[in-house]
């Protein structure tokens, strides 16, 4: 079933347009006054009018409104943009397909046609999130890891079938394929749409924050909650006002021995601290043009992680190169071209569009860099990290108290206790870079030190300390999709194993490539052995470790690190590093560029200063630097022109949707709607819609609620909702083992997010969840006030004693609450919960609206107001008033909100949109697009 559209074309924009003998139809940004000063994202989004405008949901006016933007004016201008596809991972994908199967069932049971819940535009889902990186360090570590990855989604895997036979439009690119970003712009980014004899900018919202990597092609995309792609699918425009746009201006050229990933955290570190919530961020200037397509990537991934809703380049010389690499058709690129240049949508180096707020940066300013130890905008300065790391282990350790405490009797093995003498070596990559790094071990002597002697199945033995790097992971579509990153790390791979340099014992090394290409030019360049001899063997194609599928650590490093309560690090080339989401024995976390993974991997501490102090001895006996290491610019770019081709696309591409002999023998079942097993714990059919009658009940105010959680600042959707590993004491591990799951067979809560039953056990669950109600504990635990005293209890018991006595949830926090991954259950888990407004300092956007979408109030604490400030400690009752207003077809701007203690106060309501408005009536975007469809 295609969604046919036809404009009212009040600006007679509608024309043709030939390219190569083909003739297409387009709608003309020129007849628009005002346009041709607009930034390249809006000048998307005025496409996107004209050619929708039906005169009732889009009409001149709204188009009008875009085409006469205030830059400098804050956002006040509702549109509706109806993106052209809709992308999926599984984590998130899953849920969505359980709930379109669902919304079957309910029109079914109002009377309506089944066959109306079918995606109107092209729906993709990669399964790439499942892969968890058990098996490392061995030749056969990718076929193990399939394995035991088909053994445990083996029902998700055929629900997803099911899918895919059952629903117009839905495509699934099967497992071990690669990660749905590096996915997308690899393959599936069209850059220009053709449908139904119209050409038109490629745009999409996806069920992940990352979607956002496809900007770098100049395809406006963005992440949103799985409620609210499920919605784009069935034909629901997304709502949005217009938002402000900030110009980032870059100069210059990055200066040998700086990676994208160096760059890419300078400008998040800059973009953060800038403040782009809920704002476009475009890049122009002369720097854009000596940026390649692959760093725009990198960059367009990230950002999320500085807050933006996009961060996109305009289409240039250098997008069409990069079409043709991945063996897109010559016609295709010629329509890119063509379509691009007609519409203005062509990159002018020397153009300064209109944009509400500009930043700029010289691209030769970019030093070596890493961010962290929680957080993707903490950058540090390499040759800073070791200082920087010995001021930050301090909060994660009891006391800096050096004791030795044997993990087995076994004498140390010198091979793998090497000394790193001093040296006077440059900064590597051959150049200082002035930095005001610290001299040899400065910094370093005061950290805190636990030597904890541990014992390898092999025999061998080592020192564990604090600092030590147990995780060291090639990871993520942000890097992987980066060939001059990746060529850069298997040099310094080649280079360390000719000097004789292994890595360090207690390290956990994996290789997680976005797509078979990368080991296919490893291949060809003669690279993978190299990797393979480090233990980079690969591990999955698969997002693994950047999700938080790293798997566990070797049994003997998880214990000692447990036992002497070692604050172990990990150093990844992923895009999140929030606590608890890498690996549960692992504190603190570092992202970093493939090749610096390849090298924290051999130095195997972040105590060392690998920028002065050597990584370890060549055979000869001689300290070996990272400078000796460090691949030349001009070597990195040879590999890369020698080694990939067109034909490597083309080969990896050409049946994707297929699969292999394991996924087409999955059996599946047939028909319309889906088939529940009663006994399965992956997929259960949810709750949504039970008892929901065809007029939607008043919204009503909030009394005598009570305050599920407490939280603090830069609490993320991970912290809400994680997505890694079920432990077995928790209401979820007792779910599953109360219905016969071996803990072995837990798996995780990303695989597990089609049960809503695991999910809502799960949510506010994250081992480093800090509840201020209940100090002194981590991890999902509150004070349940239905008892006598407020006991301390889990979340999810406390939550099922007050909603058993009929009463409400609230959720205070603090500013950027809902920061990172697009979870949409973060949102479901709070509504199942039983919870009925967050009052927050402030809202990353995809969670906010998430929050709407399930019917859950988001609220803002007074400019300057906090919890705190304003005395709240969490025990108090709750009531909010003034939420009726809304069912006068009005918004109110604040709500009166009182508690039985005596404070008062207006929060602000954070329902953005009329749209937003109509989901909240309704409880839910789900039940409202339901009622629509039911209607038509």
């Amino acid at each position: 079933m295609k969604e046919t559209v036809v404009s009212a074309n009040s600006f007679d924009a509608r024309s043709t347009l030939q390219v190569g003998g083909e003739s297409y139809e387009i709608f003309r940004l020129d007849k628009v006054e005002g346009s041709a000063r607009l930034p390249y994202s809006l000048k998307v989004l005025l496409e996107n009018l004209l050619r929708t405008e039906d005169g009732a949901n889009i009409t001149a006016d709204h188009i009008r409104a875009l085409g006469t933007w205030d830059s400098q004016a804050q956002p006040s201008q509702e549109i509706q943009f109806t993106p052209a596809r809709v992308i999926m991972q599984d984590f998130t994908g899953v849920p969505c397909v359980v709930d379109l199967a669902t919304m079957r069932e309910a029109v079914k049971e109002l009377g309506g046609d089944p066959a109306k819940i079918n995606p109107l535009a092209p729906a993709e889902l990669v399964i790439d999130h499942s892969v968890i990186a058990d098996k490392f360090g061995t030749t056969d570590a990718f076929k193990q890891n399939v394995e035991l990855e088909y053994g445990r989604n083996k029902e998700r895997y055929q629900f997803l079938r099911w899918g895919q036979t059952a629903f117009d439009e839905f495509k699934v690119v099967p497992p071990g394929t690669g990660i749905v970003h590096q996915v997308n712009i690899e393959h599936l980014a069209r850059v220009v749409m053709v449908r139904d004899g119209k050409a038109y900018p490629d745009t999409l919202v996806g069920t992940d924050s990352h979607t956002t990597m496809v900007n770098g092609l100049g395809v406006l995309g963005w992440g949103v909650g799985g409620i609210e792609a499920e919605a784009a699918m069935l034909g629901q425009p997304v709502s949005m006002l217009i938002p402000r746009v900030v110009g980032f201006k870059l100069t210059g050229e990055l200066s040998p021995g700086t990676t994208a990933t160096d760059l890419v955290l300078t400008i998040t570190e800059m973009l953060r601290k800038h403040g782009v919530v809920g704002k476009f961020v475009e890049f122009y200037g002369e720097g854009v043009a000596a940026t390649s397509l692959a760093n725009r990537a990198t960059i367009g991934n990230m950002s999320p992680e500085f807050g933006s809703t996009a961060a996109i380049f305009p289409i240039d010389g250098e997008t069409l190169n990069y079409l043709r690499l991945t063996g897109r058709s010559e016609q295709q690129v010629a329509l890119v071209e063509a379509y691009a240049k007609e519409q203005g949508l062509w990159l002018d180096p020397a153009a300064e569009p209109d944009f509400s707020e500009k930043l700029e940066l010289d691209l030769s300013t970019v030093v070596p860099s890493i961010a962290g130890p929680k957080r993707p905008q903490d950058r540090i300065v390499l040759a800073e990290a070791a200082q920087q790391f010995a001021k930050d282990v301090l909060n994660y350790v009891e006391a800096p108290v050096a004791q030795t405490a044997d993990a087995a009797a076994s004498p140390v093995d010198e091979a793998s206790a090497e000394s790193f003498p001093a040296s006077d070596a440059p900064a590597y990559g051959h150049q200082d870079n002035g930095a005001g790094a610290p001299q040899h071990g400065q910094g370093t002597g005061a950290v805190p030190s636990n030597p904890v002697r541990v014992t390898a199945p092999d025999g061998t033995s080592y020192e564990l300390d604090h600092g030590a790097v147990t995780v060291a992971a090639i990871t993520s579509c942000t890097n992987t999709s980066n060939p001059y990153v990746m060529v850069a790390a298997a040099l310094v791979a080649k280079k360390a194993v000719e000097k004789g340099l292994t890595r360090k014992p207690w390290v956990k090394s994996t290789l997680a490539p976005g797509s078979k290409v990368v080991t296919d030019y490893f291949d060809k360049a003669g690279l993978t052995p190299y990797l393979d001899k480090l233990g980079f063997n690969l591990v999955g194609y698969g997002c693994t470790t950047c999700i938080g599928n790293s798997g566990p650590l070797p049994e003997e490093v998880s214990k000692a690190v447990n036992d002497h309560d070692l604050a172990v690090t990990s150093v990844l080339s992923g895009n999140r590093n929030f606590e608890g989401r890498i690996n549960p024995d692992v504190k603190m976390n570092y992202l970093a560029s493939p090749p610096l993974v390849v090298a924290y991997a051999i130095a195997g501490s972040m105590k060392l200063d690998i920028t002065r102090e050597a990584l370890g001895t060549d055979q000869d006996g001689n300290p070996v630097y990272l400078k000796d290491v460090w691949p030349s610019e001009a070597e990195v770019n040879e590999v890369v022109a020698n080694a990939i081709g067109e034909d490597m696309f083309s080969k990896s591409y050409s049946d994707v949707f297929a699969g292999d002999a394991q996924w087409q023998s999955l059996p599946i079942p047939t028909g319309d709607t889906f088939e529940w097993d009663a006994e399965s714990t992956y997929v259960r059919k949810p709750p949504y819609f039970e008892g929901m009658t065809m007029d939607p009940a008043p919204v009503e105010d909030i009394a005598g609620a009570r305050v599920l959680a407490k939280l603090g600042d830069s609490v993320t959707t991970d912290h809400i909702s994680p997505a890694g590993a079920i432990k077995a004491d928790t209401p979820a591990g007792k779910y599953l083992t109360e219905h016969g799951v071996e803990r072995r067979d837990f798996n995780s809560y990303g695989s597990r997010r089609g049960n809503h039953e695991v999910m809502i056990r799960g949510t506010f669950a994250n081992i480093r969840l800090r509840n201020q109600i209940a100090p002194g504990t981590e991890g999902g635990y509150t004070r349940d006030f239905t008892q006598d005293g407020g006991p301390v209890s889990f979340i999810y018991d406390a939550s099922q004693n007050y909603q058993a006595a009929g009463i409400p949830l609230v959720v205070l926090a603090g500013k950027e609450y809902g920061s990172g991954s697009s979870r949409d259950w973060a949102a479901k888990g709070t509504a199942l919960l039983g919870v009925k407004a967050v009052i927050a300092e402030s809202y990353e956007r995809i969670h906010r609206s998430n929050l709407i979408g399930m019917g859950v109030l988001p609220l803002q604490f007074p400019e300057g107001a906090s919890a705190d400030s304003l005395g709240l400690t969490g025990e108090e009752t709750f009531s909010i008033s003034g939420v009726t207003e809304l069912n006068e077809g009005r918004t109110p701007r604040t709500v009166k909100v009182t508690t039985d203690t005596g404070v008062e106060f207006d929060a602000v309501v954070r329902i953005d949109t009329p749209g937003e408005a109509d989901y909240y009536r309704n409880g839910g975007i789900m039940q409202y697009v339901l009622r629509n469809l039911i209607r038509k």
